[in-house]
Order: structure tokens, then C-alpha cells, then sequence
């Protein structure tokens, strides 16, 4: 499932969280999750809300205690209980910027304002929302920035807060934006989720939610808005060059297909034939974009010898995929994950089974366990 996030006015995770429960997210499911980090003292509760002109859900989170500050490690051990990785994820990732802005090591990162209750129940909270819309991509319109000033624990910082900067790197962003229209948990989710940014992809929509913001705006709706669809599969026009081949040895088709593949080819795989009079064979094929089949046909006919080879033409039917990462024996494994499943790298798992000494079936499993 593809979530497309458009931060109308700005982005928090109270926002986020707020729109993906109007998108269909169990406001139960989350509870429970939070429930499982060991916080205490809390209520959770959704209402609607008209913002300007709109109907959105606004989240609050009620406490029993004004408790603002925590080691950050104490809120990274109370996200893992909960299994939901983008959880914990995004508080790591809070605590490294945090580190990085004070020179501090990570494990002695003391988080001020992002240390209370509200920070773990929005994070906790829209993983779980995430993991319960089947979400397995999020995209997001460029970021406004906002503008002017805001008061912490260190004094009056500009905004965007360098916090928030840092946690952005690789986002697009905009001008515009009142206040601080993006704040530090809604960065560190956004990064947490290995957001894409631009547009809206191919998808057919399911659902729409608002979140609103607490924030009331004289012009303008305050929310941010959560588009929930099914990947659609995209369409390329590609060629298909093929040859028989009954004089070649498997090492030099090994080394065409390399070349190929090195030039720019979508893909090139060997088939075993039987040939006039009985002659074994095989049919090389490759995959070819359209601007490239000149040059690739150009390349079979030098590296192969052959004397004639078919053009044919095909669609490429694609569905959507990200790379994802996750950590094993102190190595990252590569993830592609698609709308109807996800697989590791063999080459990722392959030299790991090296390293350790495990087979790559155990491998595949601890990886996809611990996505």
C-alpha cells in the first residue's frame, strides 16, 4: 500500500497521526501499541474537528504529569518493545542529531522538549497506524519550512529548529509555512518511513484523511493531508533481441550477458535449445530500452559472432519497489521491497553467510524478521 503525504500547512506527528487515523488506522491499535512500551499515565483520544474549512481528526494526548525530559535511550528501549521498527527507528535517529548538534555520544543524548509522553505516543503511534494500513511506501510533497523563531530549553532558536534541519537532510523542501510548520517528530518519522519525495506515483486511491494541527489559521484549513492507494503497475515500451547460438562456450555467454547488462541492458538471460540436425544450443536474450537496442544489438553482434539475430517488441510491465535496510551480524542487508512481497539481496546475504558461517536460508529469515 502507497502512502502519499501532502503537508498542506506543515507537518508534526501529531498531524500525521491524526490523518492516518481519518484514513482508516484503528485508534485501538494504536492505543494498544503504546500501551506495550511500558508508558503510564496516558490517554489517547481522537475527535473531529473542523479546521477552516474541513473536517479533520485532531489527536490529544492527556498525561498525568508535565514531565518533559528523558535519556533518549530510555525512549529508544520503550519503542523496541513494541516490534514496530519506524518507531524506533525515528527516536535513534532524533538521538543521533541531537548528538551530532551538542558533541555528545548518542547513549548520553538527555532529549528536553522531545522527552515527554506526547513525542513516544505520536512516534509509537503512527508506526503502528502505518503497519496497520498495510502502508509499505510513503511519499511526500516538498516540506514548508516555516519561518521565525522558537523558544527550547537552549533558548531562542530559529526555525526551522536545527534539529528539524538535520533530521531533513535529503528532503525536499519549500518556502513557506507559518511558525514551525515542521517539527523535529514529524522529521524523524518522515526519515524513519524512508520517505520518497515529489509527486504523487501511479496508484489508485483508497482512502483520504486530515489531521489537523492545533494551531488555528485566519485563511486556511491547518492540516496535513494522507492519500492511501494500490500501486499501479507502470507500462514501458522495450525490445527484445535474440539469437541462436551453437558455437559459443558457457563462459563467453557469462561474459555477454555481463556486457550487457554493464551497457545498459534491463536484462539478459540464456536458454537451452535443440537446433537443425540435433544440435544442442542456446538462445541468448536481451531485454532492451528502446533508446539503447541500437547500441546493445550492435554489442551481441561483436561479442557473439553471430550472423542474424530477431527484434521483437514487448511491454514491461513494472510494479513499484523501494530498497530498504536492516541490520544483521553488524552488516546492512538490502531489502527490495514491492507492493506483493519483499526479498533480500542475495549479494548482501551471500557475503554475510561468508562472514559468519550461516546458511543463506537462515539468513533470508532473520532478514525478514527483522524488517
Amino acid at each position: 500500500m502507497i502512502l502519499h503525504l501532502n503537508p498542506f500547512t506543515g507537518l508534526a506527528g501529531d498531524m500525521l497521526l491524526g490523518a492516518l487515523l481519518s484514513a482508516g488506522a484503528s485508534v485501538d491499535v494504536v492505543r494498544q501499541a503504546v500501551a506495550r512500551t511500558g508508558l503510564t499515565g496516558w490517554r489517547l483520544e481522537a475527535e473531529n474537528v473542523r479546521t477552516g474549512a474541513l473536517m479533520a481528526v485532531r489527536v490529544r494526548v492527556e498525561v498525568d504529569d508535565d514531565a518533559t525530559e528523558r535519556p533518549a535511550s530510555v525512549l529508544i528501549e520503550m519503542a523496541a518493545r513494541t516490534g514496530l521498527t519506524v518507531a524506533e527507528r525515528a527516536l535513534k535517529a532524533i538521538a543521533e542529531v541531537e548528538a551530532e548538534l551538542h558533541g555528545l555520544p548518542p547513549g548520553d543524548v538527555h532529549l528536553h522538549e522531545l522527552g515527554g509522553h506526547d513525542t513516544l505516543v505520536d512516534i509509537v503511534g503512527c508506526a503502528a497506524a502505518l503497519a496497520d494500513l498495510g502502508v509499505t511506501r510513503v511519499h511526500c510533497a516538498p516540506l514548508p519550512l516555516g519561518s521565525g523563531s522558537v523558544e527550547t530549553r537552549h533558548g531562542v532558536l530559529p526555525v526551522p529548529a536545527p534539529a528539524t534541519l538535520a533530521l531533513l537532510r535529503g528532503a525536499q523542501v519549500r518556502s513557506g509555512g507559518e511558525h514551525e510548520a515542521v517539527t523535529p517528530t514529524g522529521a524523524a518519522l518522515l526519515r524513519a518511513a524512508e520517505t520518497v519525495y515529489g509527486g504523487v506515483p501511479p496508484m489508485e486511491v483508497l482512502a483520504t484523511g486530515y489531521g489537523a494541527g492545533t494551531r488555528r489559521l485566519p485563511d486556511r484549513p491547518n492540516v496535513t493531508v494522507a492519500t492511501l492507494g494500490r500501486p499501479l503497475a507502470e507500462h514501458d515500451r522495450q525490445v527484445v533481441l535474440s539469437t541462436n547460438l551453437d558455437d559459443v562456450t558457457g563462459e563467453l555467454l557469462g561474459h555477454v550477458i555481463t556486457r550487457m547488462l554493464g551497457a545498459g541492458a534491463a536484462d539478459a538471460w540464456v536458454t537451452p535449445a535443440v537446433m537443425k540436425k540435433g544440435r544442442p544450443a542456446h538462445v541468448l536474450h536481451v531485454l532492451a530500452p528502446a533508446d539503447l537496442a541500437d547500441h546493445l544489438e550492435n554489442l551481441m553482434f561483436s561479442e557473439t559472432g553471430t550472423l542474424g539475430l530477431r527484434r521483437s517488441w514487448v511491454d514491461k510491465v513494472t510494479v513499484p519497489r523501494t530498497v530498504r535496510t536492516v541490520e544483521l551480524y553488524g552488516r546492512t542487508v538490502r531489502m527490495k521491497q514491492g507492493p506483493y512481497g519483499v526479498k533480500p539481496e542475495y549479494d548482501d546475504l551471500a557475503r554475510l553467510a561468508a562472514s559468519t558461517g550461516k546458511s543463506l536460508g537462515a539468513l533470508t529469515r532473520e532478514a525478514l524478521d527483522a524488517l
